[in-house]
């Protein structure tokens, strides 16, 4: 076997290693519309200081065990793997609408992020942040009971909002921090999309690994035996 030959031999090498671990499809969504419904036990919120006193612009809930519920907005770029279920990747989940407690503090247009350093004790990572007056984390949010995924629908189900740290030094009762403050359930619109830099190109197939493997061989022959060499 003469240099070139094993030179085309490495080439083919290359091909099996580089290939080899390409998947099927993607693995990654983006949130594009949906609701996040709420549920609150007013009478436990009555006893810490906050009587709800209205809503604005919000919208109904998926069903009536909840008390109010929120769209997602068109600005919600949040990306996730279908890794265990559900991981985050990176953007938020914007919502519109505002309620309204002791008619004096207006809160809403609810953001959810996702920060891996609040992931302690029941804590997901996940937390629900007020844009409107408070601009501070007011829950956080426990992983959700159930997670139903497909290639257009995203369901979460009792997912528990546990106040923080944040928003329990607000109301000046910290023995609340991680005290169950509602359960909420997000029915999301998804595409498969992956992630390319800082952007998200969707909807995205990527060609099996044998297909793949199949061409290059191919076209390594060929521009092997253009040279006189035998592969």
């Amino acid at each position: 076997m003469r240099f070139s030959q094993l030179a085309a031999f490495g080439c083919a090498a290359a091909i099996v290693v580089s290939v080899a671990p390409m998947q099927a499809k993607a693995s990654i969504f983006q949130v594009k519309s949906g609701i996040t419904s709420v549920y609150h036990d007013l009478s436990f919120l009555s006893s810490i200081g906050l009587d709800l006193t209205g809503t604005n612009n919000t919208t109904k809930p998926i069903n009536d065990n909840f008390l109010v519920a929120f769209n997602i907005a068109p600005t919600t770029n949040f990306t996730f793997s279908d890794t265990n279920g559900l991981t985050p990747l990176s953007g938020t989940i914007e919502h519109t609408g505002t309620v309204t407690f002791n008619n004096q503090i207006t809160i809403g247009n609810f953001s959810i992020g996702f920060d891996p350093k609040r992931a302690t004790n029941n804590a997901s990572g996940l937390f629900l942040k007020d844009t409107v007056s408070l601009n501070t984390i007011l829950f956080d949010l426990s992983a959700p009971e159930t997670v139903a995924l497909d290639n257009k629908d995203l369901t979460l189900t009792s997912v528990e909002l546990l106040f923080s740290s944040e928003f329990a030094s607000i109301l000046g009762n910290p023995n609340l921090i991680g005290v169950v403050g509602g359960l909420a359930q997000v029915n999301a619109s998804v595409i498969p999309s992956i992630s390319v830099g800082s952007n998200v190109v969707s909807p995205v197939e990527i060609p099996e690994a044998a297909s793949v493997l199949a061409i290059l061989t191919a076209s390594a022959a060929f521009l092997a035996s253009k040279r006189g060499i035998t592969v």
